[in-house]
């Protein structure tokens, strides 16, 4: 049996496997669903990186094929067909708070491909209130979430490729802060169906996160109307908290592709440690190879989701031999209204 083949049994497996978690999770009742939502720290690491995907429905495990495979599906970026390429990515989510993601990645050669990738989500600057200075006491406090990663993806066949990400993180909330560390798996295979291909990935996969700092940090009197002891150093316990791990299998189909236009549909389940599965959808139009609009919809069958539909373009331009990538999403959040997304990407 070839290589390729004995992968694609293992893909094939994996997809039962998920099937099963998901049959499994959904007989559990809902009940179960609400109980692990809110339960995992480093939140931010669930916010998809680039416009692209945003704008189709984040369903992009099979088409992560450019820089932005480092988050989606790190086997992508083996599938480069230049020496590299690098993005930046800017986003106003919910609340104004900002999203940033910048990655690079070179070519190797017959070793692989590798990558840089960092994240920071920010919140803007608030008073400190206190009981005693419900306006504020002069203070100002803010938090940051930050992650730094490498990865690394290569070609075991022509259909065939995995890849790998190691991750840094770290989370700060005012005085007070978490460290940890995760790992990303991912696979591309192309099936023997022209243009049809299957991904998988497993993100976020590593130790738990606890805050720790000097606001958690007091002087207390343990008897106060005994004794001439009145400061005790004490602390507050904070408990240890897992990162939002994520199982994802995707499909995309190239539909159409010729000189004039080209169609891609693409689709994902996602199964997340800390809530219920569901499916993203995404459809992508391009014309002449330079303008593409897109279209998806999110979190399907997650029941009171404020996520749905979303939309985005995009522009392509060849200049002095590197490519040069243009993208806009845009995401409905219902009642916490929309997020907006930017990339700018350049092959080269």
């Amino acid at each position: 049996m070839k290589i390729s083949q004995r992968l694609a049994a293992i893909i094939v497996f994996m997809i039962i496997v998920w099937s099963g978690i998901c049959l499994a999770q959904t007989q559990s009742g809902q009940l179960e669903s609400v109980d692990r939502i809110g339960t995992t720290a480093a939140q931010f690491l669930k916010i998809g990186a680039g416009a692209r995907p945003i704008g189709m429905g984040s369903a992009y495990s099979a088409l992560a094929t450019d820089i932005l495979a480092v988050y989606w599906n790190p086997a992508g970026l083996s599938r480069i067909n230049r020496n590299g390429e690098a993005v930046f990515n800017h986003g106003i989510w919910l609340a104004d708070t900002k999203y940033n993601f910048a990655a690079f990645s070179i070519n190797v050669g017959a070793i692989g491909s590798v990558a840089l990738q960092v994240t920071s989500f920010h919140t803007p600057e608030q008073p400190v209130r206190t009981v005693k200075n419900p306006e504020g006491d002069g203070r100002l406090w803010d938090a940051n979430s930050f992650a730094m990663g490498i990865s690394y993806a290569k070609n075991l066949t022509d259909q065939f490729s995995i890849g790998f990400s190691l991750k840094y993180l770290s989370e700060r909330i005012f005085n007070a802060s978490a460290t940890g560390a995760a790992m990303d798996l991912g696979i591309l295979y192309d099936t023997p169906l022209k243009n049809l291909t299957l991904g998988a990935a497993i993100t976020n996969f590593g130790t738990k996160m606890r805050m720790d700092g000097r606001d958690l940090r007091f002087n207390n009197d343990p008897l106060p109307q005994q004794g001439s002891v009145s400061n005790v150093p004490s602390q507050y316990r904070t408990e240890y908290y897992n990162i939002p791990l994520n199982l994802k299998f995707g499909v995309a189909y190239k539909a159409v592709s010729n000189d004039d236009y080209s169609i891609l549909v693409a689709a994902d389940g996602v199964q997340p440690s800390d809530n219920s599965p569901s499916i993203n959808g995404g459809l992508e139009v391009g014309i002449k190879n330079i303008i593409f609009l897109r279209g998806g919809y999110k979190s399907l069958f997650i029941e009171n989701s404020e996520e749905s539909f979303t939309f985005g373009a995009g522009l392509r331009y060849d200049v002095v031999g590197t490519n040069l990538k243009f993208d806009f999403g845009w995401a409905d959040f219902g009642r916490l209204k929309n997020v907006q997304f930017i990339s700018l990407a350049i092959r080269y």
